[in-house]
C-alpha cells in the first residue's frame, strides 16, 4: 500500500468516527449536516454575543451553566456584525432577515476554530439552533470539545405539538414548566392543554366560580395519590388565572404556543356537576370518578351558548395563541333525542338530526371564536353533520378525518391513536406499569407517515403536522408522565422534524441508547422497554416451555422462577424453561452487571389442560386472534389491563372450545376469566354452559354459571362441579349479542373476552 493512500484512509478513518460521534445523540436529526475534523473546547473564556435575540441569550446562558458548570458572559449586543471576526472566543445569536431562509424555524449553526455560530431569520430559528448546540454540549459534557461542523436545518412540518390531559389527573404549574421544558428539548413547539373533561374542571372562571370549587375535585380512587388532595376525601386541583398565564408566559421563552382545549358539547359532566341547568336533565350531577363516554352533555340551549361565550372570553384573554381547541369527540346523543326543546330545535334549524345538531353546535361556537381573532380546532367528530367552515381538524380515530378534511380545504393535525397515543403500553404488559389496554412501541411511532397517500399535492398543505397525546387516566404523578412519554417522545419530534427514516431504525435507536445517560443523570423516569425481555410459550417434545430473548438474542438474560427479582447472581438464561408445575418467572437483561431493562414477570398456573389439544366452533376474526385457541390453555390469565394479548376476542358469537385431555382424566374444578370493559365495547357472557363427552360426539351438560354469577365473580369464575371422568370437556360462552341500550356503542355487536381454563 503507498503513502498516498495511507493518508487518504487515515483523514476517512478520522473523518467518519468524527462524523459517527457527533451524530451520537442528535434528536430529532438535522436535514443537514456536515462534519469537519478537528473541534473545539468551550470554556469560559467565550463570550455570548447577540443581535437581537436577547432571550435566546440567557437560555443559552442558563443552559451551559446547566450543562457544564461554565459561567458565559454575555457580552453588549449593541457591537457591530463584524465582532465575529474578531479573535476572541464567541458564541454569536444573529437574527439575520436578509438570507433566504427554508421557513420561519430555519437555522444554521456552524462551528469553527474558535466561533460558534448561530443564525436564522427569526428569534425561534435561533432558538432552534441552540437547542442542537445543547444537545452537542450534553453529548460531549465530559470534556466539552466540541466537533467542528455546519449544519443546516429546517423543519418540514409548522404543527409539532404534544399533549397533556390534567383532568384525569392533576399536575402542578411546576410540573407543567417541566413538562414544557421536555417539548423544548426536542423542538417540539405546540403544548396541547387538556384542561375540562368529566373527571375536573382545571381552569378558573372568575364569571363561574363554582366550576372550579365543585368541578376541580372528585371522590378519591385508589391510584390517585395523595399529591392533590382536598379535605381528605376529595382529589382534584385547578390553575388560577394568574398561574395559567404564567405557564403561557413560560412557554413563550421556549417559543411554545399553548393550546388550551374546553370541551364541548360531550365530557362536561364537571362542568354539570357545578352548573346542572346547562343539561338537558335535571341532574343532580356529580364529578366522574371513572373513565369513559358518559350520556349527559351540554343541552344546545341559549343559557349553555351564553355560559360558553363567557368562559371563551376569559380564555382568550389568558392565551393569546392562535387555535382554542374545543374537543367534540365522544359526545353521545341520548339526552337530545329525549329531549323537547332539543328536537323542536332540530326543526326549527331545518336539520335532519341530532349529528346535525351538533355541527350546528360547533359551527355556533366557532363563529364566536373566530370574532375573537381565533381559530378552533376539535377532535375528528367534528366532522359529522358537517364540518365548520375554519375549524383545523385533529384526526385521532385513525387517518381518514384528516383526508376528509383536506379535501374539503380545512388544515388537519395528524394524532391517529395507532401511532400518536402515549397513554398506551410502551413494551410487554408484563413488565410494564398500569397503562390503557393497547400497545404502543417505539419503532410504530417512528415510522409514522403524516401525510396520507389518498391526498395530492394541493391537499397535502393542509396536513399541519402531528402531536402526540397523553391520556392519564392511569397515570396519577409526574414521574408516570415522564415514564409515557420517554422515549417515544424523541420518535415523534424526529417525525415531525421531517427527518425520519423507518428503513434506518436501528441508527435512531442507537441515539435513543445514547439519550438514555443524558435523562439518568438529570433523574429523568424513562422506560428501557427497547432492551427488555420478552418470552413466548412453545411446545417441545409434547411438553410446553418459555423461551426468552430481546433484541440481543438471550445473552445477558438472567430468571428466577420463584417470583423473587433476579439479580446478577440469579440463573443465567441457557434454554427455554420447562412448564411442568406453577410458577412465578422473572427475568431480566443485565449488561455490565448492571440491570438495562424492566423486569419481565409471569405467571403460569399450570394444570390438568395447560398444553392440550383445543378446538373452537367458531372461526376467530378480527385483531383479538392472535394466539388462537391455545391461548385458553397456555397456563396464562390474561392481565385484564391489557385485552389484546392472551385474551381471545370474538364480537357478537358464542365462543365455544374443546379441550382434547387425550385420555380419560378425572376432575372435579374448573377456573376461567371473561372480561367486561364497556367503554370499549366489550361484555360479559350471558352464561357458561359446561359440558362433557368421552367420544367428542355426546356431549352431557354437568353445569351453567348464570350470568348474575359471572357479574359476582368479577369474571373469576371458579366452578365445582361433580367429580367427572371425561376425555374432552366444552364450555359455551353465550354472547348477549348486541350492545343494550345505555352502553357505550348501543346497538353495535358486543365484544366478549375469554381467557384461560385451568382444569383440575
Amino acid at each position: 500500500m503507498n503513502k498516498q493512500l495511507h493518508i487518504i484512509l487515515f483523514i476517512y478513518f478520522v473523518f467518519s468516527f468524527t462524523f459517527a460521534h457527533a451524530q451520537k445523540t442528535l434528536i430529532p436529526y438535522p436535514k443537514n449536516i456536515k462534519v469537519n475534523s478537528g473541534n473545539i473546547t468551550l470554556t469560559e473564556s467565550f463570550k455570548i454575543h447577540t443581535t437581537t435575540a436577547d432571550n435566546e441569550a440567557e437560555y443559552l446562558q442558563k443552559s451551559i451553566q446547566d450543562i457544564a458548570g461554565l459561567d458565559v458572559p454575555i457580552t453588549d449586543k449593541e457591537k457591530p456584525w463584524y465582532i465575529f471576526w474578531e479573535k476572541e472566543k464567541k458564541i454569536l445569536l444573529e437574527i439575520k432577515k436578509d438570507k433566504k431562509w427554508e421557513n420561519e424555524e430555519a437555522y444554521q449553526l456552524e462551528i469553527s476554530n474558535d466561533h460558534i455560530h448561530i443564525q436564522s431569520g427569526s428569534a425561534h430559528g435561533v432558538f432552534n439552533g441552540i437547542i442542537t448546540l445543547t444537545q452537542l454540549l450534553k453529548e460531549h459534557k465530559d470534556d466539552l470539545k466540541i466537533p467542528k461542523l455546519t449544519i443546516k436545518d429546517a423543519p418540514k412540518f409548522t404543527y409539532r405539538g404534544m399533549h397533556l390531559d390534567i383532568a384525569r389527573h392533576f399536575f402542578d404549574v411546576k410540573e407543567v414548566k417541566r413538562y414544557l421544558d421536555y417539548l423544548a428539548a426536542y423542538k417540539i413547539n405546540t403544548f396541547h392543554w387538556h384542561l375540562t373533561d368529566d373527571q375536573g374542571w382545571r381552569i378558573e372562571i372568575k364569571k363561574y366560580p363554582k366550576l372550579t370549587e365543585v368541578g376541580a375535585y372528585r371522590k378519591k380512587l385508589p391510584f390517585d395519590g395523595n399529591e392533590h388532595t382536598y379535605q381528605d376525601s376529595l382529589y382534584g386541583g385547578y390553575y388560577t388565572q394568574e398561574e395559567a398565564k404564567e405557564v403561557v408566559e413560560y412557554a413563550k421563552k421556549l417559543h411554545i404556543e399553548v393550546v388550551p382545549e374546553i370541551e364541548m358539547p360531550g365530557h362536561a359532566t364537571a362542568a354539570l356537576a357545578a352548573y346542572p341547568n346547562l343539561a338537558c336533565t335535571e341532574g343532580p350531577f356529580e364529578v366522574e370518578t371513572t373513565w369513559g363516554v358518559f350520556e349527559d352533555i351540554y343541552c344546545p340551549k341559549e343559557e349553555t351558548f351564553t355560559f360558553l361565550e363567557n368562559v371563551i372570553d376569559e380564555i382568550v384573554e389568558i392565551f393569546p395563541g392562535k387555535y382554542i381547541h374545543i374537543g367534540g369527540d365522544e359526545a353521545p346523543k341520548k339526552r337530545w333525542e329525549e329531549c323537547d326543546y332539543c328536537q323542536q330545535l332540530i326543526k326549527q334549524q331545518g336539520l335532519k338530526d341530532e349529528l346535525e345538531l351538533q355541527s350546528y353546535f360547533v359551527k355556533r361556537m366557532e363563529k364566536y371564536i373566530n370574532g375573537k381573532g381565533r381559530d378552533i380546532i376539535g377532535w375528528d367528530e367534528i366532522l359529522e353533520g358537517g364540518l365548520a367552515p375554519n375549524a383545523t381538524v385533529m384526526s385521532w380515530t385513525g387517518t381518514e378525518g384528516a383526508v376528509k378534511a383536506a379535501k374539503n380545504g380545512n388544515d388537519a393535525i395528524m394524532t391517529p391513536v395507532s401511532h400518536m397515543y402515549f397513554d398506551y403500553y410502551q413494551g410487554n404488559p408484563a413488565s410494564e406499569p398500569l397503562a390503557f389496554s393497547a400497545e404502543l412501541r417505539l419503532e410504530k411511532v417512528y415510522s409514522f407517515n403524516p401525510i396520507p397517500e389518498e391526498l395530492n399535492k394541493n391537499e397535502e398543505k393542509h396536513i399541519l403536522g402531528l402531536q402526540a397525546n397523553l391520556w392519564t387516566e392511569y397515570i396519577p404523578n409526574f414521574q408516570h408522565v415522564e415514564y409515557m412519554i420517554f422515549p417515544r417522545i424523541m420518535a415523534m419530534s424526529e417525525v415531525a422534524w421531517g427527518t425520519s427514516n423507518p428503513d434506518k431504525y436501528d441508527e435512531f435507536e442507537k441515539r435513543v441508547i445514547q439519550n438514555f445517560k443524558i435523562l439518568g443523570e438529570k433523574e429523568i423516569n424513562y422506560s428501557a422497554a427497547i432492551n427488555e425481555v420478552s418470552g413466548e410459550i412453545k411446545k417441545e417434545n409434547n411438553a410446553l416451555v418459555y423461551a426468552l430473548s430481546n433484541k440481543f438474542g438471550n445473552e445477558g438474560i438472567y430468571y428466577t422462577t420463584d417470583g423473587s427479582t433476579p439479580t446478577i447472581d440469579a440463573q443465567k438464561y441457557t434454554a427455554p424453561i420447562r412448564l411442568d408445575k406453577t410458577m412465578s418467572i422473572q427475568a431480566a437483561y443485565f449488561e455490565d452487571d448492571k440491570l438495562q431493562s424492566n423486569v419481565l414477570k409471569q405467571e403460569f398456573k399450570i394444570s390438568k389442560s395447560t398444553g392440550k389439544n383445543i378446538s373452537l366452533e367458531n372461526t376467530l376474526e378480527g385483531p383479538y386472534s392472535e394466539g388462537g385457541p391455545d391461548a385458553l390453555v397456555d397456563g396464562i390469565f390474561g392481565n385484564k389491563n391489557y385485552f389484546a394479548k392472551n385474551w381471545i376476542g370474538i364480537s357478537q358469537k358464542d365462543l365455544i372450545p374443546t379441550i382434547d385431555f387425550g385420555e380419560q382424566i378425572s376432575f372435579s374444578k374448573i377456573q376461567t376469566t371473561v372480561l367486561e370493559q364497556k367503554g370499549s365495547w366489550i361484555h360479559y357472557p350471558e352464561g357458561i354452559g359446561v359440558y362433557v363427552s368421552h367420544d367428542n360426539e355426546a356431549f352431557t351438560l354437568i353445569h351453567n354459571v348464570p350470568r348474575e354469577k359471572i357479574i359476582e365473580t368479577g369474571g373469576n369464575i371458579e366452578i365445582q362441579v361433580p367429580h367427572q371422568n371425561a376425555r374432552y370437556l366444552k364450555l359455551i360462552y353465550k354472547s348477549i349479542g348486541e350492545i343494550p341500550e345505555g352502553s357505550p356503542g348501543a346497538g353495535h355487536g358486543a365484544w366478549m373476552f375469554v381467557d384461560e381454563i385451568a382444569v383440575e
